[in-house]
């Protein structure tokens, strides 16, 4: 029998269990990365081309962000009506396919809309994946299995970089995209045998039953409107931002700003999405360790170190060389990793379980509204000004006060019912 905490919520049968659910979803978010993350990593090679300047290439960025924006509370909606497992499985087979019909655009406009079709498939995979370890792991390690999720997407970018430059260098970037999609089908059948059996049942109510159109929107916008829903987006929206610069922008700054050929970037590329990793998965330890019980706590003092390091991306236009400017943006996505790590626990340790998936495709498109609002902003500030300085202390502005308010916003405490 397994064990059952105050509210009734089955744990599992045991925690290894959940960790191996959690490094499937781990590993399902590193192929999503790699897949988006490949046009970034070949961003000065697509530019030459298709003949886009830095602003359409922001743009382009922006154009995933768009579709995500619309499709991930919908695609959360949906996959707490269809569960995790089957969710997660459908969009990966989709946005494969798409992902490698990038190799045959030939126009900024065919590129824009492959990107926008990126973006609807791969709506629900931080939505499953977040279900899918609420789910499974027992209360007190969510906010480190959370943390473990999070590397996803550095795992992606870290993997994204050296290959796609690779096979760009090697066979042109057309080759890149094809060579990277082919990943999902890989992580498909893993992912199908580690989910197999009911595993993701969680011991609580199964899938959400379907519900008219108009009742969908309704509940996806009272879900948004909930107070924890509402901070995070507040807080998702300063922060991310900084990562979004980080993952996107330092392949071309490394060459444009301190004159290294593409071919010398690969080894500074591994830093930033390494240091993510370091700090999703610390701060979801030490947030872990606090937290036996697994109730939902807002750790004001990590919250504050988390953002101090991410604002460090105010510091890199004063950087005296190309490894201090990486040092100084590997701390920045440190910074990034924890704040969202934080914040994903915090705010699904407040919604019910059956609305998880919905909360947790919310806060991805507040994160894609801050991609799509800072992406074409910073490629037109860098435009203008023939330079990134003026980009980089305007995103770096915003982590503060944003994090100021999610730390101190008034919200109701968590029952242990809903962690």
């Amino acid at each position: 029998m397994p064990r059952v905490d105050d509210a009734g919520e089955a744990l599992g049968a045991d925690a290894r269990r959940g960790w191996t659910v959690a490094v499937a979803a781990t590993l399902g978010m590193s192929v999503s990365y790699v897949d988006r993350q490949t046009v970034a990593a070949i961003g000065s090679a697509v530019r030459e081309g298709l003949h886009i300047d830095h602003a359409q290439f922001g743009w382009l960025v922006g154009a995933f962000s768009m579709a995500y924006l619309v499709f991930a509370p919908l695609a959360g909606r949906g996959v707490d009506q269809i569960g995790a497992r089957k969710g997660f499985a459908l969009a990966v087979v989709a946005w494969t396919a798409v992902a490698a019909g990038h190799a045959f655009a030939t126009s900024f406009a065919m590129l824009f809309t492959l990107r926008i079709l990126l973006g609807m498939t791969e709506a629900p995979s931080f939505p499953a994946a977040a279900q899918a370890i609420r789910r499974a792991m027992p209360g007190a390690r969510k906010s480190a299995a959370y943390g473990l999720l999070f590397t996803g997407s550095s795992i992606g970018a870290m993997v994204a970089a050296p290959v796609a430059l690779h096979l760009e260098g090697r066979y042109g970037f057309r080759a890149a995209f094809v060579g990277t999609a082919v990943l999902g089908t890989a992580w498909l059948p893993f992912w199908l045998w580690t989910t197999r059996g009911g595993r993701l049942a969680g011991g609580a109510p199964g899938p959400v039953a379907a519900a008219p159109r108009g009742a969908a929107l309704g509940e996806i916008l009272a879900v948004a409107k909930s107070p924890p829903v509402l901070r995070s987006v507040v807080a998702v929206l300063g922060s991310a931002p900084v990562l979004m610069f980080v993952l996107n922008w330092t392949p071309q700054y490394l060459v444009e700003v301190w004159k290294l050929p593409r071919s010398g970037i690969a080894h500074f590329l591994v830093f930033p999405p390494l240091l993510f990793d370091v700090g999703a998965v610390g701060f979801g330890f030490l947030a872990s360790a606090r937290v036996p019980r697994g109730r939902a706590r807002t750790h004001t003092d990590l919250l504050f170190v988390a953002m101090l390091l991410a604002a460090l991306l105010l510091g890199v236009p004063f950087a005296t060389s190309a490894p201090v400017a990486v040092a100084l943006l590997s701390l920045a996505a440190a910074g990034g990793g924890g704040l969202y790590v934080l914040v994903t626990a915090d705010t699904l340790g407040r919604v019910p379980l059956a609305r998880t998936s919905t909360a947790g495709g919310i806060t991805a498109a507040a994160q894609s509204l801050a991609h799509i609002v800072a992406a074409p902003l910073a490629g037109s500030a860098i435009d203008r000004t023939h330079g990134y300085d003026a980009a980089l202390l305007g995103l770096g502005a915003v982590v503060v006060p944003a994090v100021l308010a999610f730390a101190f916003w008034p919200v109701e405490p968590a029952s242990p019912a809903r962690t």
